[in-house]
């Protein structure tokens, strides 16, 4: 298993009561795939660097996780996916 950081951009469009469930569907994810949630960390609606879907402001949020390598793929794929993602970055963290 190894650490890992995501941090996701959310649509503005998403409600701010329907953002816990877009971020348990990622969470759900990391544990049936075998790895475990450690931290998510919601820092708030945010203004963009530049536009993005026409979008000028997203929702971040930091989740921290411990998962096997070879899922991160599949992980990022969902992401990409996902219509309420604006971007996602995924960081393995150590070494």
């Amino acid at each position: 298993m190894r650490d890992y950081e995501l941090i996701v951009i959310v649509s503005p469009d998403v409600p701010e009561e329907e953002l816990p469930t877009h971020l348990d569907k990622i969470s759900e994810f990391i544990t049936n795939k075998g790895g475990s949630v450690t931290e998510v960390e919601r820092w708030g609606k945010r203004k963009l660097a530049y536009p993005i879907n026409h979008f000028r402001e997203g929702n971040y949020v930091l989740t921290r996780f411990k998962l096997e390598p070879g899922t991160t793929a599949e992980l990022e794929a969902n992401l990409r996916i996902s219509e309420k993602i604006l971007r996602h970055l995924l960081i393995r963290l150590g070494e």
